[in-house]
């Protein structure tokens, strides 16, 4: 009896261990999505896909760049791209209200790509999903907007600030440079 309990706790342990493995430590989080009880499962949603995840805020001269990163999502999304944006309020402009952040996002700019809540991205706050890539990237963002574009492994394979639009040429090559790989 013991023996059979042993040998099943150790098969649950070693598939834990393998479905984990197919994902990326960067992916390994869970975030709620924006106005949703539900949790987004990164790894669920985004293993295997390159990603080009900022952090936004509604009340930003940058702002208008969510329209950018629309039109990037929809030219590169059959290839295998995903935006994720995060609201967060760590330069004190987002709203304290999700409806009204996600009214920004869904209605103002059309916004189809995945918008997470409200959460911290830089400092000993930062969410374990920002943390993870300021460390990979080498720095955490210095103002809203700030873009990390991810290739299909996890990798960082570069960071840009907010100053940087969505279709900028340099930009564009790195999300086609994580694309590839």
């Amino acid at each position: 009896m013991l023996r059979s309990w042993l040998l099943g706790s150790l098969l649950l342990t070693v598939s834990a261990l393998a479905s984990a493995g197919d994902c990326p430590a960067l992916l390994q989080h869970e975030l709620p999505g924006l106005r949703s009880k539900a949790s987004i499962d990164f790894c669920e949603r985004f293993a295997g896909k390159a990603l080009v995840v900022v952090n936004t805020a509604s009340h930003c001269g940058f702002t208008p760049q969510f329209k950018g990163l629309e039109a990037l999502y929809q030219r590169y999304r059959g290839q295998g791209l995903e935006v994720i944006g995060v609201p967060s309020d760590d330069f004190f402009q987002e709203s304290d209200d999700a409806a009204e952040t996600a009214k920004v996002c869904y209605v103002n700019y059309g916004v189809t790509f995945t918008m997470t809540g409200t959460q911290p991205v830089r400092g000993s706050d930062a969410t374990p999903l920002f943390r993870a890539l300021a460390e990979q990237a080498g720095r955490a963002p210095r103002w809203n907007f700030y873009k990390y574009v991810v290739d299909r492994n996890g990798q960082v394979v570069a960071a840009f600030s907010s100053k940087v639009k969505p279709d900028d040429p340099e930009l564009i090559a790195a999300v086609e440079k994580a694309l590839a790989q």
